[in-house]
């Protein structure tokens, strides 16, 4: 009896297979034998896109089979046609999100989402739809790792100079990474394909952890490879659920774009040159007006073509370089706050956005404290000249965050923003030698590079020279380096350092020092505050106060409501 209806399954089979994307299926399962079974009274079928073939074949047998013993006769292959197309529900076709910059003539923005922004499944659900929101912007997608990625990546690293290879897939922070990601594909339910593939990077990512514990040894190189996976998942899960949803989208490794940086690993610096390369290969692929996903934070040295980074908090420079390689007159930032603000609210609590501030202002911001942008993120923007960079909330995807741009009125501006710096230490060097001489200082600073000493802020007179030094750039073993640059130094001067110190540093229109310094000396004065190092700086928007750093969070805070709280209360 089964022959014949069998050769019309196959038939029917190949057809469902075609309709269906060669019988992938949403749940990613399909029925058995005795589910077919069940299939017949409406059991097994379920909402989802697509069918299998084996599905099909389950229920189509069963309800054949039912058919078969109720009339007691041969089932004829017309009847059997028409149950299989009726068990197969039609694929899904609805557009869940609206498509992206139906208003726009192509890609012109770029949008860069850090690592709290897409920290789980509902905020990435989030962020698509931030995305699909604008009909005026067609956005280019750089994105973060997703959470805490990084730090259990680096955790992963650290843990397997320790652990047997037995063991390593045990590891707390692996097992935190490989659950986040998969809830991730499981609640966005992303594309079986893309969801084989980072699984495929998970167990990639075990091998390498493996490696490291097998030669006991993590290099800088290493590293970059172990953190890169945070990126290369986060982009590939954004993409798929995008496309889920009926929004053309592609994810691009930014390597895949043709960004090369230099081969410092761990903290690479772009090659400019890669731009023209990054734009051909953007304009190129953009025939069907897919939204591109990039990996932030990414590229490949130029000679090694090993994976490189380009230092934490890199993702808002591949942003602009990105943006820088497009030409575009904007590059979007997506923070969790409200733009750049006047002070850091863990600080200050009536910390406010500020509506606009120049490159240089944001730079030095970004070099004394503030954790709003990557150090080096205006470079490509300064660059450009004539592009923005605007920080907003995704969170709060209305306010008009804070638009960065090369000039603005500084006629009405006193402080823009007040930025703490801790754990500072002060290198004063002071000698007669230097009256009157020359390459004095040129000798200080080559034995400050011999060691390996970043220098943050200088002050200088005609027989001293004091100095900090930056608390994220200093060696692993800060006291010998120091000792080593006082014996090096004890010949021509005399050398003495403090630790545990704080910058406070005021970015401000330093046009009008006078008013701004009688407010902050007033506001120490009566809080017992000394100030042991003052700097303004040559870029005429900052003024650099060194003090005791327990007493930098009060300071800070002092200053800001009398520089932004008492015009309120006014």
């Amino acid at each position: 009896l089964l022959l014949p209806v069998q050769g019309v399954l196959r038939a029917a089979t190949k057809f469902v297979d075609m309709l269906s994307g060669k019988g992938q299926t949403v749940s990613g399962r399909a029925c058995s034998r005795s589910q077919g079974q069940a299939a017949a009274s409406g059991a097994c079928l379920r909402p989802v896109g697509h069918v299998t073939s084996q599905e099909l074949f389950c229920s189509t047998w069963s309800s054949s089979r039912a058919q078969s013993s109720a009339a007691s006769r041969p089932v004829r292959r017309s009847q059997v046609s028409v149950q299989a197309v009726a068990a197969a529900p039609a694929p899904v076709t609805t557009r869940a999100l609206p498509l992206p910059g139906s208003n726009a003539a192509g890609l012109n923005v770029v949008y860069k989402f850090g690592g709290s922004s897409v920290r789980d499944a509902e905020r990435m659900k989030e962020v698509a739809d931030i995305i699909c929101s604008f009909p005026e912007y067609l956005p280019v997608v750089v994105l973060s790792a997703m959470g805490k990625s990084t730090n259990y990546l680096l955790e992963c690293g650290d843990l397997a100079l320790r652990t047997s290879t037995d063991d390593i897939a045990d590891l707390p922070p692996f097992q935190s990474l490989r659950q986040l990601h998969m809830d991730a594909c499981e609640q966005l339910q992303i594309e079986p394909a893309v969801k084989a593939e980072v699984d495929k990077l998970l167990n990639e990512l075990r091998q390498l952890l493996i490696g490291i514990s097998i030669m006991q040894d993590l290099t800088p190189r290493a590293k970059d490879s172990l953190v890169s996976f945070g990126e290369r998942m986060s982009t590939r899960i954004l993409a798929s659920y995008l496309r889920v949803q009926g929004v053309p989208a592609r994810q691009y490794d930014a390597w895949d774009l043709g960004l090369t940086t230099t081969d410092d690993f761990t903290n690479a610096d772009v090659n400019y040159e890669s731009l023209p390369r990054i734009k051909a290969s953007l304009t190129a692929r953009h025939e069907n007006r897919e939204v591109p996903i990039v990996t932030g934070f990414l590229g490949r040295g130029q000679l090694t073509g090993a994976i490189t980074t380009l230092g934490r908090g890199g993702s808002d420079l591949s942003a602009t370089v990105l943006g820088a390689a497009l030409e575009l007159e904007e590059v979007q930032v997506w923070k969790d706050v409200d733009g750049v603000l006047t002070s850091d609210p863990r600080l200050v609590a009536a910390a406010r956005p500020v509506t606009e501030l120049t490159f240089e202002e944001a730079t030095e911001l970004a070099y004394f404290g503030a954790q709003v942008l990557h150090p080096q993120a205006m470079q490509p923007a300064i660059r450009a000249g004539g592009m923005g960079v605007r920080v907003k909330n995704s969170y709060n995807r209305n306010a008009p965050g804070t638009i960065i741009t090369s000039t603005r009125d500084m006629s009405k501006v006193l402080v823009t923003s007040i930025v703490l710096k801790n754990n500072v230490t002060l290198v004063d060097i002071i000698s007669t030698r230097m009256m009157g001489q020359y390459g004095f200082l040129a000798t200080v600073f080559e034995a400050f590079r011999s060691h390996k000493l970043s220098v943050d802020v200088v002050a200088t007179s005609e027989v001293s020279v004091s100095m900090t030094l930056d608390p994220k750039k200093m060696a692993s073993d800060l006291e010998s380096e120091l000792m080593g640059l006082k014996a090096d130094l004890g010949k021509i001067a005399k050398v003495s350092y403090r630790n545990d110190l704080a910058i406070v540093s005021l970015i401000c229109n330093v046009q009008r020092t006078s008013k701004i310094l009688v407010k902050v000396f007033d506001v120490l004065d009566v809080m017992g505050i000394n100030v042991l190092m003052m700097s303004q700086g040559a870029s005429k928007t900052n003024i650099s106060l060194v003090i005791e750093g327990a007493d930098g969070k009060r300071a800070v805070q002092a200053l800001h409501a009398k520089f932004f709280e008492s015009d309120l209360q006014n």
